[in-house]
């Protein structure tokens, strides 16, 4: 799918040939990814194919610790946490419960909140930021060259530019509204740019395009979705359980509405059978003992839950992020926290590969990185759902089994639990390497009395070494100022660690030898 012909070709926001990304689908992962390749001055221009809309019917309701601290790196973490409802328990099914009290973190806790609230503030940043947005616009087909990558869209409304408002979930709904010339007729053109990630979601254009297949199968079929309010409130924020015959989870969304996701083993039937509130109400007692006073459906629909992973996240110019690269079950809520994380790790890589300051190279890294985070949420999210699912009595003694072990063994319950929220994962390291290189950092303490992670903000590697905060700036910010800060341990540690903007070790020693250290800056931050 290679082609050369740019006559007649839009560059990127109005720049043609300039270093630039298009960006298709405008869910949490597309948004945070935008808005970070605007924020380090790379021109973005996002595509989606809906009219300009915040959807209040996304199934996405937690935000993991990992996540919360991509998300402080960006200043946006208190401000959805004012928002949210933490919560210091995560119960996955039965007596299954994941203390985070524990966690090596700033957010020891999981924070219910509606996707759509997650998206508003993602979407505010990124128009700050300066991203050019285009809705109503559908990837037709792309073409790659050495140069660059040309996407055909039709597109249904006028170029939004920078700022509008924002889509619901990745890449899954319908666009619609009129070219913004009156006529109404949809007008195909072609946009050139250096890069295109597909955020578009499970059944992406961007995906198919470059010939990806997506292999896998559907985990659980007729799960019913609903959004109702509740005569009796529950006593927990989350209520999650599961029987032999069903399960149901019960979520606020903070406007007097709850979500209910709900399956029963003896009503599999298809995505589009009808559904009404009394088999909402049947599944919930089923599974929970009660229906809550279930009244007042605004929205109910069924879906199925896919497993299926791309081979590849990267072919050529186009990448893949979120879930046009890995889709799974819901259960753990590990599907928008996944895709904001793959946006995290793919961000910084490609600012400096557009600026000139890195290889190419350096995109393939990304690949290598989550790729294996990805197939590793889709068994345990798979695993959780399966046992949820358990109804034969040898099945349910490995749930009860299971649970135990967790329950009692303390590095199993540490490795579950950094699977769920994310910060138990670590990147694969160079042979030779620092030990700590690949690993997570957490928000420590720096020696002029700030942190990490606000350090961070900016998109910014952070060097931390021995010694006392300097009045002036350091010789190693020269020429560099824009994109690192080098900050002091507030401990009395004699290591040096250069972190990454997504808050993984880039480099470490056992010491701060200054030639060193520069090679690591030009190596790792140009």
């Amino acid at each position: 799918m290679n082609g050369t012909d740019t006559q007649g070709i839009q560059g990127n926001q109005g720049t043609q040939g300039a270093p630039s990304v298009i960006v298709v689908g405008a869910g949490p992962t597309g948004l945070l990814l935008a808005g970070d390749l605007a924020t380090a001055g790379v021109p973005v221009t996002l595509l989606d194919k809906r009219p300009r809309e915040i959807s209040n019917l996304s199934r996405a309701f937690v935000l993991h610790a990992r996540t919360l601290e991509e998300l402080d790196a960006r200043d946006l973490a208190d401000r959805l946490e004012s928002v949210g409802r933490p919560l210091e328990n995560l119960q996955l099914f039965g007596r299954l419960d994941l203390d985070l009290g524990g966690l090596h973190s700033r957010f020891r806790h999981v924070l219910v909140i509606p996707q759509y609230e997650v998206e508003k503030v993602l979407l505010e940043r990124a128009e700050r930021a300066g991203v050019t947005f285009r809705y109503g616009s559908e990837v037709n087909r792309l073409a790659q060259d050495a140069d660059g990558v040309t996407v055909t869209v039709t597109s249904s409304e006028k170029d939004a530019g920078k700022g509008g408002k924002g889509s619901g979930k990745d890449g899954d709904g319908k666009g619609s509204g009129k070219d913004g010339g009156g006529s109404g007729a949809p007008a195909t053109e072609r946009l050139r740019a250096s890069y295109v990630v597909g955020a578009d979601g499970l059944h992406s254009t961007v995906r198919k395009a470059v010939g990806l297949p997506f292999p896998g199968h559907a985990v659980i079929r007729s799960v019913v979705l609903a959004d109702v309010r509740l005569a009796e409130e529950p006593e927990a924020l989350l209520t999650v359980n599961a029987t032999g015959k069903a399960f149901a989870f019960l979520a606020p969304f903070g406007d007097g509405y709850h979500r209910v996701i709900g399956w029963n083993r003896d009503r599999v039937v298809s995505d589009h059978a009808p559904l009404d509130l009394d088999e909402v109400k049947e599944i919930t007692r089923l599974a929970l003992g009660r229906d809550f006073g279930m009244h007042d459906p605004r929205w109910m629909s069924r879906f199925h839950s896919d497993e299926r992973q791309a081979p590849a996240y990267r072919v050529g110019r186009v990448l893949l992020a979120g879930d046009a690269a890995h889709v799974h079950s819901p259960a753990g809520g590990q599907g928008m926290n996944t895709g904001l994380q793959d946006a995290a790790n793919l961000s910084w890589k490609l600012a400096q590969v557009v600026h000139g300051r890195a290889d190419d190279a350096l995109l393939d890294s990304y690949q290598a990185e989550r790729h294996p985070v990805g197939k590793a949420v889709l068994r345990s999210s798979g695993g959780i759902v399966r046992l949820a699912m358990a109804h034969r009595p040898w099945s349910r003694g490995l749930r009860a089994a299971v649970a135990g072990v967790v329950d009692s063994v303390a590095p199993v319950r540490r490795r579950a639990t950094g699977q769920v929220t994310g910060v138990g994962y670590r990147y694969p390291a160079p042979r030779g390497a620092h030990r700590f290189t690949g690993l997570r950092v957490p928000d420590v303490a720096l020696a002029d009395g700030g942190r990490l992670y606000a350090a961070l903000r900016g998109g910014r590697f952070v060097l931390i070494t021995p010694g006392a905060p300097e009045t002036a700036p350091h010789p190693y910010e020269e020429g560099r100022k824009d994109r690192l800060a080098v900050e002091h341990w507030a401990s009395d540690r004699r290591t040096a660690v250069l972190v990454r903007p997504d808050g993984y070790v880039a480099w470490a020693s056992d010491g701060a030898d200054p030639a060193g250290v520069e090679a690591a800056l030009e190596r790792h931050v140009g």
